[in-house]
């Protein structure tokens, strides 16, 4: 029941990401200031939102994103800062978690701990009831709610009651400054319906089974 509930969501979430972002012609543009929050044009076609950024253990640049956002080999450029070009590539996505590893280009990106309202110092969770969880989207910024917790028992998937729309995909889901989550779906009725989001904890252990690109990751 659980995971085709996950699937749902997912689905409904990729097939809802904002379509039509076209990147602008290049011109002559600094560096992007980035962080988990920010918003990302995938591929020339949509926008999600960057999870987090930092470093590997190799010292690579690389953040983190929703998996259905796009797949290995997509280019991203920063949505505040179109003129500025590619600025990072997925290096690979994981479908079954939902999550994506992309590097960065150092020299066209400044990475940052704050946007908006939603500052990162750390990594942890999963979200458990009744902590009041908090994402930073792209679309709707800061929206917060109570966390209902791995409901289902997946060690995988944590559900919460924020409030999520179309491009919010990849979102940070944090508790105070620690990040816990990032946002992949919602059930049935966006805002209304729960969201539903990947265990950052798992997720950063999978990264770090796999090796290369991400593993050991830390943030900014």
């Amino acid at each position: 029941m659980f995971m085709k509930l996950a699937r749902a969501a997912v689905a409904f979430a990729a097939g809802a990401m904002l379509v039509g972002a076209q990147t602008g012609t290049a011109h002559a543009a600094g560096p992007s200031m980035l962080g988990g929050g920010s918003g990302l044009v995938v591929g020339d076609q949509g926008i999600c939102t960057l999870t987090t950024i930092g470093h590997d253990a190799a010292g690579r640049l690389v953040g983190l994103t929703a998996a259905h956002c796009g797949e290995a080999g997509t280019e991203v450029a920063a949505e505040a800062n179109r003129d500025a070009g590619t600025v990072g590539t997925f290096a690979y996505t994981y479908t079954a978690m939902d999550y994506a590893v992309i590097e960065f280009d150092p020299g066209k990106v400044v990475p940052v701990n704050r946007v908006g309202n939603t500052t990162i110092t750390g990594l942890g969770g999963p979200a458990q009831f009744p902590d009041i969880a908090c994402k930073q989207g792209y679309t709707t910024g800061q929206t917060c709610g109570l966390a209902y917790g791995d409901v289902f028992g997946s060690n995988t998937w944590t559900w919460t009651q924020i409030c999520v729309l179309p491009g919010d995909s990849g979102g940070p889901v944090t508790v105070g400054t620690t990040l816990v989550g990032m946002v992949n779906g919602y059930l049935t009725v966006p805002c209304l319906g729960p969201q539903l989001g990947g265990n950052m904890a798992a997720i950063i252990d999978d990264v770090n089974a796999r090796g290369g690109v991400g593993a050991g990751f830390h943030p900014i």
